[in-house]
C-alpha cells in the first residue's frame, strides 16, 4: 500500500491550514498513491495493459467486420496480415484468431469489451489513439469503408473519448494510407501526404513541421510500447512512423 503522498499531503495541510488542512491534504495524498498504483510503467499495469491490448484489438476487429452483416474474404485476410506483421507464435495467432471469432459472434458485448479496455489503459490518449488506427486500417481492408462499419467505429470512438472531428481526421489519414498500398506506391501523393499529416496544401511550413512532428511522438514505437502497446505491435507503429516520414519528405520535396 502506498502512503507517502497521504503523508505529505497531511503534513503539509496541517502546517497550512491546520486539522481542515491536513484532511484536505489527506485526502489529495490519497488520490496521488492511487495515481502511482496505477501507473501505466508499472510492469504489472504494463502486463495486464498489453494483454487486454492484445485481445480488444482482434474481438474488436471481428465485430467491426461482421457489422455489414458478413465477413468478406479480403477483411480475414486483413486480420491475418496484421497477425502476420506482428510475427506471432503459433500458439498466439490462435489466441488471435479465437478473439476475432468471439467478436463476431451475436452474443459479443462490444460496450463491455471497450469498458475493460478503456478501464485497463487508464486514459493513455496515444496507446487509445493506436488502437482505433489499427481498427481503421482493418476497416478499410476491402478498399471502401461502409455506412454501418462507420457507425460502430464512430460508437468506439465516443465510447474511449476520441472526438468527433479526430475520428475524421484520422480516417482521411489512414483512408491516404490505405490508398497507397491498394495502388502498391513506394512514396505517397502530394494529395495524399498533406491527409497523412493531417493539414491542408494551405498550412505554412511551420504547421506542417509541427504536425510531421506530434504525429512522430504519438506513433513512437518505444513510448507506445512502454505504456502497454503489445512488442507484437510494435512493427506496426515503425511502419506508420515510416509513412509519416515519407508524407513529410514529399511535402518538403514538393516545396523546395
Amino acid at each position: 500500500m502506498r502512503w507517502t503522498g497521504k503523508l505529505l499531503g497531511a503534513i503539509f495541510g496541517f502546517l497550512t491550514f491546520g486539522y481542515i488542512g491536513a484532511l484536505i491534504g489527506l485526502y489529495i495524498g490519497h488520490k496521488f498513491d492511487v495515481g502511482l498504483a496505477q501507473n501505466p510503467f508499472d510492469p504489472a499495469q504494463q502486463k495486464r495493459v498489453k494483454k487486454t491490448f492484445f485481445k480488444s484489438t482482434f474481438a474488436i476487429m471481428g465485430h467491426i467486420a461482421k457489422a455489414d452483416g458478413q465477413v468478406s474474404t479480403e477483411e480475414i485476410r486483413m486480420a491475418q496480415r496484421v497477425m502476420d506483421q506482428m510475427e506471432l507464435t503459433a500458439e498466439m495467432k490462435q489466441e488471435a484468431i479465437e478473439e476475432f471469432n468471439r467478436g463476431k459472434s451475436a452474443s459479443f458485448n462490444l460496450d463491455a469489451e471497450l469498458d475493460e479496455f478503456k478501464h485497463t489503459c487508464q486514459r493513455q490518449k496515444n496507446l487509445v489513439r493506436m488502437f482505433i488506427e489499427v481498427q481503421l486500417q482493418a476497416a478499410y481492408a476491402d478498399g471502401v469503408l461502409d455506412d454501418s462499419e462507420d457507425k460502430v467505429l464512430l460508437h468506439i470512438c465516443g465510447h474511449l473519448g476520441i472526438p468527433g472531428f479526430a475520428y475524421e481526421q484520422l480516417k482521411r489519414m489512414l483512408g491516404a494510407s490505405q490508398q497507397r498500398n491498394t495502388h502498391h506506391q513506394t512514396r505517397s501523393t502530394p494529395e495524399e501526404s498533406y491527409a497523412i499529416l493531417g493539414v491542408s496544401a494551405s498550412a505554412s511550413d511551420a504547421d506542417v513541421k509541427k504536425a510531421y512532428r506530434r504525429l512522430l511522438s504519438q506513433h513512437h514505437p518505444d513510448k507506445l510500447v512502454s505504456k502497454g502497446l503489445p512488442e507484437e505491435m510494435m512493427k506496426i507503429a515503425k511502419e506508420k512512423t515510416q509513412q509519416i516520414t515519407e508524407a513529410y519528405d514529399t511535402i518538403r520535396e514538393l516545396r523546395k
